[in-house]
């Protein structure tokens, strides 16, 4: 091993060793390891051998190696030793100052509602409003409050004209430019993978390989895959360990273990402290109100309320998205994510850093859809704390990069480039034609990728895709589903004239099946 690899492997363990003794894992390991002491199998002469083997048989080893697993997933990439904190959240100073723009624009907007509706940002609500609230916790879908006056803070397609309008200064194409770079929507540029190394990155998916929403149709025999992979993966589940969890979900999960699987894989346990903490959060929402729980009510309402599979979930969208409202653990997924959390001060200490809040506590104000990135998770965990974490934890490592601007892989910028690349490269004769009749194809597709396809796919669908971005850690698969989709109504899509008549031609993907797409685009049709 190289001494620059040793000294980024030394860096890397003291980070994870300073996460994990601040966890409650950490106090409990402790404690197992003072008891052992008493047991007469250990021996002082052993005694590190003698705890460690104690650890291994108990169980305690996988809990530990899960819990630096899940540390290893939102580990920011490396950085050099002495570069400040700001690269460590995005290396790009062009996109940092974009990002920090898009942030004082969306504070902007939620203070004029503010003001226009003489409202407050948060207040203690009066005893008599508490003790309602807390009657109707589990009913607070039939509450109708007033909410016309209130409008999302944002809404996808204006998030989407600011990545549009974004540039590197420090990339000059030239007057003549490369011929494929006047095409796209997106014109910064940013490493993404091509084809080829899509496959070798998706290779689970090929042709060859069993999956789960292709091999588990009617007509093929369950003795062929399904029944081997069902076993399989309740082997995966005895074994409690995430890593193989998420290498096996990459053929996607049988119904019946999708909920445990992608616990395991996301290290949630739903422990008694984990549902303490949930109450805590609830006991939160009821003693304080937020002008960020009216977005809340309003998104639901405009959003899942009226979608076919998501309108009987309506009061655990609210619980579990008030809650993470006020949840202050959401705050440390901004050090490895390019956006800031917006503060707020004290009345009358305006400009005063020590009387700054964070606002709402946990840093994340809620948009036009926001809801959708719970609703799915709805079907599989009936329990609302077990429901919370899984969705706190899916969205400090997948979701939030789908409303930031910043040059990771994941992404919402590299995913919209991704699209446009393999649409622009492998059918350039569609993409042309849209282009010609200003429907560039992105105004089409964004909309699904920044919600990851929630609302626009039927669940079963849904639920095997997201079963390949926690299998391969990524989104970019939302880059490749949006580009198969439309080579799969290509035909269509050559004969429209204008944007509504492409809009029309994709407006219900809720027939699709998401595998078959997927694997024709990426294995099948491409040359």
């Amino acid at each position: 091993m190289q001494q620059g690899e040793e000294d980024e492997l030394s860096v890397t363990i003291a980070h994870i060793v300073r996460k994990l003794k601040g966890s409650s894992l950490h106090s409990q390991l402790e404690k197992e390891a003072r008891a052992s002491l008493h047991n007469t199998d250990i021996k002082l002469e052993t005694l590190k051998e003698d705890i460690k083997e104690f650890f291994k048989t108990s169980g305690w080893e996988k809990k530990l190696q899960n819990a630096v697993y899940r540390e290893l997933s939102v580990l920011p990439a490396p950085c050099h030793p002495l570069a400040p904190v700001e690269h460590i959240k995005e290396p790009l100073t062009y996109m940092r100052k974009a990002q920090a723009s898009w942030e004082k624009r969306v504070i902007k907007s939620l203070n004029s509602m503010c003001t226009e509706l003489n409202i407050q940002l948060a207040r203690k609500r009066p005893l008599n409003e508490q003790k309602e609230l807390l009657n109707k916790w589990n009913e607070m879908g039939t509450d109708e409050p007033d909410l016309s006056l209130f409008r999302p803070v944002y809404a996808p397609k204006d998030f989407l004209e600011v990545l549009i309008n974004l540039r590197n200064p420090n990339y000059d194409i030239g007057d003549q430019g490369n011929y494929k770079s006047h095409l796209g929507l997106i014109q910064v540029p940013l490493k993404i993978k091509d084809i080829p190394e899509l496959r070798d990155f998706f290779q689970e998916l090929s042709l060859n390989t069993g999956q789960l929403g292709v091999d588990d149709s009617t007509q093929v025999p369950p003795e062929l895959f399904e029944n081997e992979h069902l076993s399989l993966g309740k082997k995966v589940l005895a074994g409690h360990d995430s890593a193989a969890a998420q290498q096996f979900v990459r053929q996607g999960c049988p119904t019946s273990l999708r909920a445990d699987l992608w616990a395991l894989i996301l290290n949630i346990s739903n422990q008694p402290e984990d549902m303490l903490y949930y109450e805590q959060l609830k006991s939160n929402v009821i003693q304080h109100d937020l002008l960020s729980d009216s977005l809340i009510y309003k998104d639901v309402k405009l959003t899942a309320s009226n979608d076919d599979y998501y309108f009987v979930f309506e009061d655990y969208l609210y619980q579990v998205l008030l809650c993470f409202s006020r949840d202050t653990s959401v705050l440390a997924h901004f050090s490895y994510s390019s956006a800031s959390p917006p503060k707020s001060y004290i009345r009358g200490k305006l400009g005063l850093e020590e009387f700054a809040v964070f606002y709402p506590p946990n840093g994340v104000i809620p948009f036009h859809g926001f809801s959708m990135y719970v609703a799915p998770l709805c079907f599989l965990y009936h329990e609302p704390s077990k429901l919370y974490q899984v969705f706190r934890e899916m969205y400090v490592r997948y979701f939030f990069r789908l409303h930031s601007i910043s040059s990771h892989v994941s992404g919402i910028l590299s995913l919209c480039l991704m699209f446009e690349t393999l649409l622009q490269t492998h059918l350039p004769q569609l993409f042309y034609h849209l282009r010609e009749i200003g429907a560039q194809p992105l105004r089409i597709s964004f909309k699904w990728m920044v919600r990851a396809f929630s609302g626009y796919l039927a669940t079963d669908q849904l639920l095997l895709l997201w079963d390949r971005i926690l299998g391969y850690d990524s989104l970019e698969i939302l880059a490749v589903l949006a580009a198969a989709v439309f080579a799969f109504r290509a035909v269509n899509l050559m004969e429209v004239t204008s944007l509504a008549a492409a809009e029309a031609v994709l407006a219900d993907i809720s027939t699709l099946k998401v595998m078959p797409l997927l694997q024709i685009f990426l294995f099948a049709v491409v040359p």
